[in-house]
């Protein structure tokens, strides 16, 4: 807790048995307030693993609802458990949770609402092993993205994101897809809907236990990024609005 506000790390878990531990050993316990594990059906010892670590809410889908799925679940249940901040740090290890302390803060005290960890800034990603072929295609959807969006983020596929209640309450989350495109399209309508982003560097790991998409699952994640971007352009000119970029009245800052 950060004052009075409330903070949840949620950890959306697919097959995360391996690197869960050592995820959870970073979370700084003393700040936060609860843990959510949302497991997506996963096909080892991943929820075994959270109760041995004693994590008090862990959520099981009866079936695998896809990444953007399980963070439909992580949010609703920090919303229900009345936290004021919600981070979410893949339970991969990936990214150091380490980190979410300064992201709390930022958010606590008003600087920003939104608080992304970017692999990008600095020298994070190449220097903890990201494959190259990943880093061109991560800067060319960025460019893309920050064309069509009108914005100056260093990246948008990062899977370290804080937001404040408001923020999450405010866009219709439940609208969006239930893949990994789910990231984007949140982001879309997060600046759609006025908030600002901010982000802190984070330094990065890749190596064999941490999750990745196969190279048919990435063209099809680069592909509906683009259509997101599209998509976004196309509202702000009033020509094509999607569901889940129509902003409820309560969205605008």
């Amino acid at each position: 807790m950060i004052g009075t506000q409330r903070i949840a790390v949620v950890l959306p878990a697919y097959n995360a048995a391996r690197t869960l531990e050592r995820t959870y050993r970073e979370i700084p316990l003393d700040l936060v307030d609860e843990v959510i594990l949302v497991d997506d059906r996963s096909r080892d010892d991943t929820v075994e693993v959270a109760k041995n670590l004693g994590i008090r809410h862990i959520i099981v889908h009866d079936q695998n609802k896809g990444y953007g799925g399980n963070q439909k679940s992580c949010y609703a249940k920090a919303l229900e458990l009345h936290c004021d901040i919600v981070i979410m740090v893949h339970p991969d290890y990936q990214y150091t949770p380490k980190l979410i302390a300064s992201m709390a803060h930022l958010i606590a005290n008003e600087v920003y609402p939104v608080v992304l960890g970017s692999r990008i800034l600095g020298k994070g990603a190449l220097k903890g092993g990201m494959p190259w072929y990943k880093y061109a295609a991560n800067r060319i959807l960025t460019l893309i993205q920050n064309v069509l969006l009108g914005q100056k983020l260093s990246e948008y596929h990062t899977g370290y994101r804080a937001f404040s209640r408001r923020v999450i309450e405010s866009i219709p989350v439940e609208r969006n897809s239930d893949d990994f495109v789910f990231d984007n399209q949140m982001l879309a309508q997060i600046f759609k809907a006025g908030f600002e982003i901010a982000e802190i560097t984070c330094p990065t790991r890749y190596f064999k236990e941490a999750s990745s998409i196969n190279l048919k699952r990435s063209a099809i994640y680069g592909l509906g990024v683009l259509k997101v971007s599209l998509e976004y352009r196309l509202s702000k000119w009033g020509l094509y609005t999607p569901g889940y970029l129509k902003m409820p009245e309560r969205a605008f800052s």
